[in-house]
């Protein structure tokens, strides 16, 4: 059984939660990014955007800064297309502002915007009965429908463009493959990421992270009755 572990400085959300429950005086603020990625998948690199939230301010008046990944988009059928890229990356995002919220940590609850992408969408046509984030899943299996999750872990290296430099990173990305009602569906999270250049110093701590954030998902899917055997990198 893995131990529950607040990190030092925060680079979660959930240690942000814990470290305002010990009593710390937390401050939050928060900048995005949407940058443009090369991934090499397999023998099928493809070009993506991730959408990139930083999270800034200072714990007990030291400062602290971490990033997360809530969504990658692309126009092709290897991730969610761009446009329903934004609306997953808002739906975890707004997740994520609500527990701040609730533990009494004052952030400016913005989102991701299409106004900030530098490409054209096609307009998006989906069914708003379907469920398009991990928790709007868990919402339907607690109504009653039966649902088997099967997860699948890989680590997807990927080259993130910035102005003028590029950065080779490392992204442990989970996908779950779900059955429900005689139908397939495919969810994606990344659960951490770090520069592939520190390697040697990251890869333990970031999987360490991934597989908390994992933890938290399988607790929810056995709540919720999601049949899912449970994997960790």
């Amino acid at each position: 059984m893995m131990q529950k572990q607040t990190h030092y400085p925060p680079c979660r959300i959930t240690d942000l939660v814990e470290l305002k429950k010990q009593g710390a005086d937390l401050t939050c603020q928060t900048t995005f990014e949407i940058l443009p990625v090369e991934f090499a998948y397999h023998d099928n690199p493809f070009r993506a955007h991730i959408f990139l939230c930083m999270f800034n301010g200072t714990v007990n008046g030291e400062e602290y800064s971490f990033r997360k990944c809530y969504c990658r988009g692309c126009p092709n059928n290897l991730c969610p297309h761009v446009s329903q890229a934004v609306m997953i990356a808002n739906r975890y995002l707004q997740r994520d502002y609500h527990r701040l919220e609730q533990i009494g940590i004052a952030v400016d609850k913005r989102l991701f915007s299409l106004e900030e992408m530098t490409v054209k969408y096609e307009d998006l046509h989906e069914n708003p009965a379907q469920p398009v984030t991990i928790h709007d899943l868990i919402a339907v299996a607690k109504a009653g429908q039966a649902i088997r999750v099967e997860p699948s872990l890989e680590w997807v290296s990927a080259v993130e463009h910035f102005a003028n430099q590029h950065s080779k990173t490392i992204f442990l990305m989970a996908n779950f493959r779900i059955d429900r009602q005689d139908k397939i569906t495919r969810y994606e999270r990344c659960l951490a990421c770090y520069p592939a250049e520190s390697d040697h110093a990251e890869r333990q701590k970031k999987i360490t992270i991934a597989n908390q954030r994992l933890k938290l998902l399988y607790e929810e899917y056995e709540q919720a009755a999601i049949q899912c055997e449970q994997r960790y990198f």
